[in-house]
């Protein structure tokens, strides 16, 4: 692993996730974005990107009619920049196993709901329409089953009662925007790891002594609380 995580961005819009990573890059994230990859060329992540330097691919819906030779291309692009990890920012594509068998558990993916509750792509208005008191965000890594791939974070967004869809829309953005660059700031520190059985662990920082303070105290997360009750979010750990 080199000094920063180099990774390569998938994206089909606006590309709001992009940003956030590129924005915690320049405060210090140890990563850095080599490439962007849109399956849109109109999307607006691509201009997102223009702006912050980063080398663009704009592919078209022609490109995907065969949606193995459109992974090898984006495969050997991303290889080519010299990704570590392929990073999906609304993404609007299924990848393939081209793709996952040259990126194996360093493909990320964002879903706006917690899995496996709501999956598809229509989970903040499912999980609305459903009533639920809390949904959130989940960060995976993907495989071959769609929103099934192992679990690397998840974290959870009160539905308050005086929610529309488009607040809570709003709610687990910004959540979204948080979380994921933490996400990657414990990869490029190496502290992520998929076990035989498919689940993920984070090692705590510190090391040992950490991890003695981890095992004997409720480790859901110092943060929760301020994104369930929507305050102003601290520092992940």
């Amino acid at each position: 692993m080199t000094e920063k995580l180099k990774i390569g961005v998938l994206l089909s819009g606006s590309g709001t996730n992009l940003q956030a990573i590129i924005d915690e890059a320049a405060k210090g994230l140890a990563v850095e974005v080599v490439k962007v990859i849109s399956s849109r060329p109109d999307a607006y992540g691509i201009e997102r990107a223009k702006a912050a330097g980063i080398p663009v691919t704009a592919l078209n819906r022609s490109v995907y009619a065969n949606p193995d030779a459109a992974d090898a291309r984006i495969v050997d692009e991303l290889q080519a920049a010299g990704a570590e990890y392929v990073v999906m920012a609304g993404y609007m594509r299924k990848v393939t196993p081209v793709m996952l068998n040259a990126f194996p558990n360093r493909v990320l993916n964002l879903h706006p709901a917690l899995l496996p509750s709501f999956k598809g792509a229509h989970a903040i208005a499912d999980a609305f329409a459903a009533g639920v008191k809390v949904t959130g965000v989940t960060v995976h890594f993907a495989n071959e089953d769609y929103d099934k791939g192992p679990i690397v974070a998840q974290e959870p967004v009160r539905v308050a009662e005086d929610d529309t869809l488009e607040t809570l829309e709003t709610h687990i953005h910004q959540v979204e925007h948080e979380l994921y660059p933490h996400v990657l700031g414990w990869i490029a520190a190496g502290r992520v790891s998929v076990d035989d059985a498919g689940h993920v662990h984070v090692a705590p920082e510190g090391g040992a002594a950490a991890q003695d303070k981890a095992a004997s105290a409720c480790t859901v997360g110092t943060h929760q609380g301020h994104y369930t009750l929507r305050r102003h979010v601290g520092t992940l750990r």
